[in-house]
């Protein structure tokens, strides 16, 4: 059973939107794209992109974790909370490295944020960057995130310092700049992001939009059943076909979710229960 699902790990450019880049794989493979996690313009690294049916599974990839290299620009605010914004505050004093190790563990665990008013979050069904860029108030409200490491690695210049966060999705560093300078008694910018991994996807791994074509696309496509490490069921034959069309089959698993084959070939995700299963996400 022949089908092209499956992910592209791109490295997206520093200066390049996310959309953009889709645009690129999409171009290359003459199929339907749609990213996760969106990587600002400003930012650069792993950008996963489901080519075809693929977006299907994005809801089970949606809380792995996330790992970026970032630089903070101390003494520094602007609107859009890094350094391509306009500036609202400059001459701000700029803390130690004490200072800021100090003030760390505080951004450590489960933590409320407030997202950027620059980003992609809805407010009242409209982007909050569309209404900040018509010069409209926006407020958002904080919302809870996971930030499992996050280490100061030094200064690399006169008022910026470069960091190491592993978090769960949904974090804005942005806001994490913000807040670690206020936390300092100050404020910061954020002056440059690498995504190093989003759950499997690791930067050594990626390739670059510009390296895609229609003739060698399928070489950097990874196999949609690698992106998440449910167990797997399979099932041949009648009670296969009767899987395809929708009905359950008797399964002894536990109840749960599972990587579906039908006749050898990966199907999608199963869901079982009452010793019963039915395809839940169908990827073909």
């Amino acid at each position: 059973m022949g089908y092209t699902s499956g992910f592209i790990n791109l490295n997206k450019p520093t200066g390049l939107s996310s959309a953009a880049a889709v645009s690129k794989v999409k171009r290359a493979t003459g199929m339907p794209c749609g990213h996760m996690g969106t990587l600002d313009p400003l930012a650069s690294g792993v950008l996963p992109v489901a080519v075809g049916n693929a977006s299907r599974l994005f809801n089970y990839l949606l809380n792995k974790e996330k790992v970026y290299r970032a630089v903070f620009h101390f003494g520094m605010d602007t609107d859009t909370l890094d350094v391509t914004g306009a500036i609202l505050r400059e001459g701000a004093p700029v803390p130690s490295a004490e200072e800021i190790r100090a003030v760390l563990p505080q951004f450590i665990g489960d933590v409320d944020q407030i997202p950027p008013a620059y980003s992609a979050k809805s407010v009242g069904g409209v982007r909050a960057y569309k209404l900040a860029r018509q010069g409209k108030e926006v407020e958002l409200a904080a919302k809870r995130v996971h930030i499992s490491d996050l280490q100061l690695c030094g200064r690399v210049g006169a008022q910026s310092f470069g960091f190491l966060i592993r978090c769960g999705g949904g974090t804005y560093i942005r806001s994490l700049a913000r807040d670690i300078a206020a936390a300092c008694g100050t404020c910061a910018a954020m002056a440059s992001l690498v995504r190093e991994k989003s759950g499997v996807f690791a930067l050594e791994n990626s390739v670059a939009p510009e390296l895609l074509t229609r003739e060698n696309w399928e070489q950097y496509r990874i196999a949609p059943e690698l992106a998440f490490d449910f167990a797997a069921i399979s099932f041949e034959g009648k009670t296969a076909g009767r899987l395809r069309n929708g009905l359950r089959a008797e399964c002894g698993a536990a109840g749960g979710e599972y990587k579906l084959y039908l006749d050898g070939a990966f199907y999608g995700i199963a869901e079982v229960g009452g010793g019963l299963a039915r395809a839940k996400v169908k990827l073909v």
